[in-house]
């Protein structure tokens, strides 16, 4: 996403697990990578019932990620 000149990588997923959220993690920071960022946003949708909702940092190699559970 392009915005007030500035670029940003904005991940949205439906939650299928831990496993699938992993396989996330890494396909943003290989978008990180490919455009030279190193910072990066994934939005899970969780329709289970009993999900942890907010918002976590996650550092995955010298990548920073901000993952939100809705």
């Amino acid at each position: 996403m392009d915005y007030l000149g500035q670029q940003y990588i904005l991940e949205l997923k439906i939650w299928h697990g831990e496993r699938y959220n992993e396989k996330g993690e890494k396909q943003i920071s290989e978008y990180l990578d490919y455009f030279n960022l190193s910072t990066g946003y994934m939005l899970s949708f969780n329709f289970n019932k009993k999900k942890e909702t907010g918002v976590k940092r996650v550092e995955i190699h010298d990548k920073v990620l901000f993952e939100g559970m809705v």
